[in-house]
């Protein structure tokens, strides 16, 4: 029998994104298998899909497309979408087919700028792999891999998980759906994995496996913009192919016709980094019985045409290009080179810094591979000092359906403090962190430097770009009760790391005011009795315990004192009648501790310069041990060579 002829180019079925109205499971967007010529009216979702139990051999070894890879125009991300939408004419649909709301291609850019940063749009894909634990995923693996095709860099994802089925595959690259309502799991809009892919790259191919009702299937799925733009499409296409691998072999899974099958084949052939049926089915070979690998490809650049995403800086890394330049200057000030050390700025330019606080409970079975490595989790909160432990009882309103439990908020100072001024509260999601480092007091305040805070706020809703949350009243009352938090926290400990406490400058304004006033009083108003700074001399006699003009009070005095917060110097009472010295003695000692707090300073960077230089030390002593040990198995070698050279030469 001769072999059935392809379609050709820009007329064979695809599979079309349909758009429903609702995000509900039942309802949601799907992924329909059609021919272009019908496209427009076919509407009706996939529940679960029966495959053609005799497929045609031509199904199952098709000759490899071109391998030519176009690519767009403009590869910068902020420009791509820029281009002008012509108007394209639609025929009707037949009669009892109903026509469904189309995307356009430019839908897909335009709805991945809601990620403003490239390791937000990283996050969502580990956040689906993170998900995954529920099903048995014990890893995700980021990696860096090169496509053969025209020697580019793309990324890697992959995870160990549930996998997905022909239906759920289809579910994923649709737009706006989502079967996540658990309390337990990250996502919920079902569009992450959208906004992500398009947002690191122009195209992604998918590969996933899976195990169920005692079916075993693989799917491949092909969301690619510049397949969408080369093409001219007015919609989204997602060609798909779907394999039961129940048997021995893989044997493609027919939805609607052998050539519709074969279509989406020579599409994904065509636009995807792998030429052939085998490579495409080798990709599956490394995966195990279920899991799924996600590559994105054509990775975006930046405006100076180089890629966003740098893999050279570190090999245990990914980095953000544009942020880790900042600051390259090659002379530093030592503040700025310490700020760029710490975890707070790294978080801006390194991935495996993000990644280490991006989910707030260590992992117990699970980690996340960055470029072979695992990335080893980091809790700030454990390495504060002074941490403080806040009850906080989220008010939601009249309107809420249920009450919520209190938040425990950790607050403290890093170890750091005072010498780096980062401060605010890392605020977590389900787990997942949605703001760090959220700084609640005012622009250029030195309050709360050094000062940083912890918590899980499940009682607020994230934005769809998990990197903040909406601006909601439950929202504006948090905010506020956190630099409540803030600064009673700072009121009361900031003297432990050397900042001066609120109130002592007014205090020892207050003390210069009082002696000159003492100086000025008539010789016959002063008290031989009284001490000269005794602050009660200043003020009219009482007598009975009230003020007048003459006899003297049996009572102690009380001079409050404005201008100091919170209580901490309030009001000040003489222990023994005679007045105020009790905040005498406390500014003393502060003035002490200070003093020693200096002291223990300057030893602590002498420490560290010992430390350094015996670190040094011990580099080079390591160094010149295998300098050593090398010569050594050199002398060994030499020798036996010598010794069996004497051998055969006796022999």
């Amino acid at each position: 029998m001769p072999r059935r002829q392809l379609p050709k180019k820009g007329q064979q079925p695809i599979n079309v994104v349909a758009i429903d109205s609702s995000d509900d499971e039942e309802e949601g967007v799907t992924v329909v298998p059609t021919s272009k010529k019908s496209s427009s009216s076919n509407t009706k979702p996939i529940s679960q899909p029966q495959p053609n139990p005799n497929p045609t051999p031509e199904a199952i070894g098709l000759t490899p497309a071109t391998p030519n890879v176009p690519s767009l125009d403009c590869r910068s991300f902020w420009k791509a979408g820029a281009y002008v939408v012509g108007p394209t004419a639609r025929a009707t649909p037949p009669p009892g087919e109903l026509e469904h709301a189309r995307v356009h291609p430019k839908f897909l850019h335009s709805n991945a700028t809601s990620h403003k940063w490239a390791f937000g749009a990283i996050a969502e894909l580990l956040d689906n792999a993170v998900d995954e634990i529920h099903n048995g995923a014990t890893f995700v693996k980021v990696d860096k891999i090169d496509i053969m095709k025209d020697n580019s860099p793309a990324l890697l994802f992959q995870d160990d998980g549930g996998g997905m089925d022909p239906d759920s595959i289809r579910k994923c690259m649709s737009l706006g759906y989502s079967s996540k309502k658990s309390n337990k799991t990250i996502g919920q809009y079902g569009n992450g994995f959208k906004t992500s892919t398009m947002r690191l790259g122009a195209d992604v191919i998918v590969f996933s496996r899976t195990s169920r009702a005692s079916k075993a299937t693989q799917s491949v799925g092909l969301l690619s913009y510049t397949f969408l733009r080369k093409t001219g499409q007015d919609d989204v296409i997602v060609p798909m192919i779907d394999f039961d691998i129940s048997g021995h072999w893989a044997e493609p899974i027919i939805f609607s016709s052998q050539d519709d099958w074969s279509s989406n084949l020579t599409s994904i052939l065509e636009w995807s980094p792998f030429t052939s049926k085998d490579k495409i089915l080798e990709q599956f070979e490394d995966i195990g019985p279920h899991g799924t690998k996600i590559i994105i490809y054509n990775l975006w650049l930046n405006d100076e045409g180089i890629y966003e995403l740098s893999f050279d800086d570190d090999d245990e890394d990914i980095r953000l290009r544009d942020e880790a330049n900042r600051g390259g200057q090659t002379k530093l000030h030592k503040k700025i080179v310490e700020l760029q050390s710490h975890i707070s700025y790294r978080i801006r330019y390194s991935l495996r810094a993000y990644a280490s606080i991006l989910y707030l409970r260590k992992f117990t079975n699970f980690s996340i591979l960055l470029r072979g490595k695992p990335v080893q989790q980091f809790n700030i909160a454990d390495d504060l000092k002074h941490m403080k432990m806040v009850t906080y009882r989220p008010q939601l309103g009249i309107m809420a359906s249920k009450e919520v439990a209190a938040v425990e908020t950790t607050i403290g100072f890093i170890k750091e403090a005072p010498a780096l001024g980062v401060c605010g509260f890392n605020v977590y999601h389900k787990n997942r962190l949605i703001r760090p480092f959220w700084k609640v007091t005012a622009e250029g305040s030195s309050k709360g430097n050094g000062a940083v805070g912890v918590l899980e706020a499940n009682f607020i809703e994230p934005a769809h770009d998990k990197q903040d949350f909406e601006r909601s009243s439950v929202f504006i009352r948090l905010e506020a009760k956190l630099k409540q938090i803030l600064m009673d926290y700072w009121n009361h400990h900031c003297h432990l790391v050397g900042y001066q406490p609120p109130g002592l400058r007014a205090h020892n304004a207050l003390k210069k005011h009082s002696a000159k006033s003492q100086m000025q009083l008539p010789e016959e108003e002063m008290h031989l009795d009284q001490p000269v700074n005794d602050p009660s001399a200043n003020l009219p006699h009482m007598s009975n315990g009230q003020l007048g003009n003459g006899g003297q009070s049996n009572l102690p005095v009380e001079i409050p004192i404005t201008g100091f917060a919170d209580g901490l110097y309030n009001e000040v009472i003489s222990e023994d009648g005679r007045g105020s010295i009790s905040v005498e003695l406390i500014c003393e000692e502060n003035i002490q501790l200070f003093m020693r707090c200096e002291e223990y300073r300057q030893k602590e960077t002498e420490l560290k310069q010992v430390v350094t230089e015996l670190e040094r030390e011990l580099e080079q002593a390591k160094r010149k041990r295998a300098q050593l040990a090398a010569h050594l198995e050199t002398k060994k070698k030499q020798k036996t060579m010598k010794q069996q050279t004497e051998e055969v030469s006796l022999c």
